[in-house]
């Protein structure tokens, strides 16, 4: 489904990470791949963590986000985009998405804000990006912060800035399953220096960078990444661009095989997005049954797999999830949020991994098409 491109560049980081980066030499590679990605995103300041879930924490922390305030987010994500809502006391509002970015949208998002309102979360979904003009304008009429979630769009650009340079923070994710990976990990990005010197406070259990006292004035948290992670995701960045061309011819695959098949131009299938003004780094290809077919996602996902071909669900809406369920929010978002439903109950993930070759992309598109024809 996914997975890494790993060459001998990464190697060799890593090995001398292992042999070399230690006692004064400790921060060598955090720092090199922070300075690289800050640069690489056109922000001012960058922070390695364990995770893009950490990231979003300290977003909130740093925002100052707490007990009985609201969090706006995209009701189509997965859960750790919104877990770190809760995590500072806060409380979820799932906002719906647009049927061709099926990233948040601006009307919905307006309809959604409240005097508690006190963030938003945008969410780059599987490397599509939404109407960021439109959120900001939302989001700046309401005097909110947005944090945009760029877990899986690194590489993807709007109106010519790349993902993660948008909102107060930018976030991260480097999964094994993403384009850029460093086993696990992610980095949080800002042009705010007060945000960033929070979050470098908060990331280390309460004290300041290069304290050696161990006298910590707050209760704060563990978020840091190790240096073979570091050289990793540094080398992966020397060869970003590499990567997001992979990433896109995968995608063009996928498209000359189902417009060969006749899904596309039959109506039967839509793939992701990208509108005028936006570069899609396509993390993930993913396909939207339409809906006079009659399918659910989970059927054809049940054939594809006996045809050997192996596939992930378009996330159901936070919303609906069991996680939720004892939210007074999530009524409202059940009968407000038509388009994230829809997406949920239609949308499967294809094989998407760095390991493919254009006869695999071939193979999954001529399962599909005879799965949604009902040969």
């Amino acid at each position: 489904m996914a997975g890494p491109w790993i060459t001998e560049r990464e190697i060799r980081y890593v090995t001398d990470a292992v042999s070399n980066a230690w006692y004064t030499d400790a921060n060598v590679y955090h720092g090199r791949f922070e300075s690289a990605f800050a640069d690489y995103i056109g922000r001012r300041h960058a922070i390695a963590l364990p995770s893009c879930t950490s990231a979003l924490h300290l977003s909130l922390l740093a925002l100052g986000v707490g007990p009985h305030d609201e969090v706006a987010i995209a009701d189509s994500t997965w859960i750790a985009s919104a877990a770190p809502i809760q995590y500072v006391g806060a409380t979820p509002i799932f906002v719906d998405v647009d049927p061709v970015t099926w990233c948040m949208d601006a009307d919905s998002l307006a309809a959604a804000l409240t005097p508690r309102t006190k963030a938003v979360i945008t969410v780059d979904l599987y490397g599509g990006m939404p109407d960021m003009a439109a959120l900001e304008a939302v989001a700046a009429s309401h005097g909110v912060p947005i944090v945009e979630d760029a877990a899986e769009a690194i590489g993807s650009e709007y109106r010519g800035r790349r993902a993660g340079g948008f909102g107060v923070t930018g976030v991260f994710s480097f999964h094994g399953s993403k384009t850029l990976t460093t086993g696990e990990g992610g980095m949080l990005v800002t042009d705010d220096d007060a945000v960033h010197a929070r979050c470098l406070f908060l990331r280390d259990h309460g004290r300041n960078p290069g304290d050696t006292t161990f006298r910590s004035r707050e209760v704060a948290y563990k978020y840091k990444m190790s240096s073979m992670q570091a050289a990793l995701g540094l080398a992966q960045l020397e060869r970003i661009d590499e990567l997001i061309e992979r990433k896109r011819e995968i995608f063009s695959w996928y498209r000359r095989g189902l417009n060969a098949a006749g899904l596309l131009s039959d109506g039967l299938v839509q793939l992701n997005g990208e509108p005028e003004g936006v570069i899609n780094s396509y993390w993930m290809v993913t396909a939207i049954l339409a809906a006079s077919l009659g399918l659910a996602k989970e059927e054809v996902m049940s054939s594809l797999r006996e045809r050997g071909v192996d596939t992930r669900p378009f996330f159901d809406p936070l919303s609906s999830l069991p996680a939720y369920a004892g939210l007074p929010e999530t009524e409202r978002a059940r009968r407000a949020n038509p388009t994230a439903y829809e997406l949920g109950r239609l949308g499967v993930n294809l094989p998407s991994g760095f390991n493919l070759e254009e006869r695999d992309v071939a193979f999954v598109c001529e399962q599909l098409a005879d799965v949604v024809r009902g040969r």
